[in-house]
Parts: structure tokens; sequence; C-alpha cells
């Protein structure tokens, strides 16, 4: 069985958008996020964004699994499914209405 991916995510304090990790920033897309494929380097992204939560940039950031096949990298779990691709209640406008993720 292969070693589990990880991608580093948190909400953005102003805007409450979901943020993913991506070389010390963040980003909105989770097609732009750092994969990272073991769990020390993770656990340490995770460590240095802890400067962005006392910046109050961001709040609760977490790691969540994800599979990687063909370049496309989908959530294991139905919930990062859903933050992938936006709020719910609004398929005409945000993350919904545009291409960029899979579900």
């Amino acid at each position: 069985m292969a070693q589990p991916n990880f991608i580093l995510t948190a909400n953005r304090l102003r805007e409450g958008e979901v943020a993913y990790w991506r070389a010390g920033a963040w980003t909105a897309c989770l097609a732009d996020a750092e994969v990272f494929d073991d769990k020390k380097s993770a656990e340490a992204a995770l460590k240095a964004a802890e400067a962005d939560v006392k910046d109050r940039i961001v709040v609760a950031p977490y790691l969540f699994e994800v599979h990687v096949a063909d370049g496309i990298v989908r959530p294991v779990k139905e919930r990062e499914i859903i933050r992938a691709a936006g709020p719910t209640v609004r398929t005409d406008l945000g993350k919904q209405a545009r291409d960029h993720v899979p579900v």
C-alpha cells in the first residue's frame, strides 16, 4: 500500500475562506497546495504555520490526507472534498462555479 500524502489547510481569519499551504504561503486552490509525501515534512509545515496563527492570518491549521493520481489531488475524506469545493449553498458563485476543483 502506498504511503499517504498530506496537505496543510486552515481558514483565513479575515474572510473565513479555506486556505492551503504552499511553500510558506497560503493559496485558495486545492490544486495549488503543496503535497507532502511524508508525515515529518508535513508536521514541520504545520509547525511553521503557527506563526501565521500568531499573526492572525489563519486559524485552526491541520493536516489532512490526500491521494494523488495522474497529477490530480483528491482528498480522502468527504469533509475536505466539501471544503475544497466551497460553500454548498451557492453552486453559481465561488469555487463551485469554477472547474478547478475535482470532486
